[in-house]
């Protein structure tokens, strides 16, 4: 059973919903869990500076670009996979635990927050046609006075 009562910390991002959205990606793509958290962090980081519009089809990696162009065939994951990288960081798999998970909270993003993305996935559902309802319900625990 869903605990109902269950608030993020902070108001819940467009950008949450779309690195989690990435993140489902990656594994579709054979990324490894880590990997995969990394990946969603980052294309929601180079989206969000607006990379994204310029750089259109070049946030994959040129290899998947290739199997994606074999009419539909199961893409390979690559031997060795790297983090992506901004300003020379890493966009791991803890930088999105501490950007996203830590940032809404642990219990709610694993209760609440991610099994939602997972199920719009899973329905075929559109970043687009999800971004702002699935957290218009979320509103943040209110805080304490002091």
């Amino acid at each position: 059973m869903v605990d109902s009562t269950l608030k993020p910390h902070v108001p819940i991002r467009r950008f949450d919903v779309f690195a989690e959205y990435n993140r489902l990606r990656g594994l579709e793509k054979g990324l490894d869990a880590p990997h995969a958290k990394g990946y969603g962090l980052w294309v929601a980081k180079v989206v969000a500076s607006g990379g994204g519009r310029r750089a259109g089809a070049r946030l994959e990696p040129s290899g998947a670009r290739e199997a994606a162009g074999q009419g539909g065939a199961q893409r390979e994951v690559p031997a060795e996979q790297e983090w992506h990288l901004l300003g020379g960081e890493p966009q791991t798999d803890v930088l999105f635990d501490r950007e996203i998970v830590q940032r809404m909270g642990s219990d709610f993003y694993a209760t609440m927050f991610a099994p939602a993305v997972a199920q719009a996935v899973r329905r075929g559902s559109s970043y687009e046609s999800i971004r702002d309802a699935i957290r218009k319900d979320w509103t943040p625990k209110p805080q304490p006075t002091r």
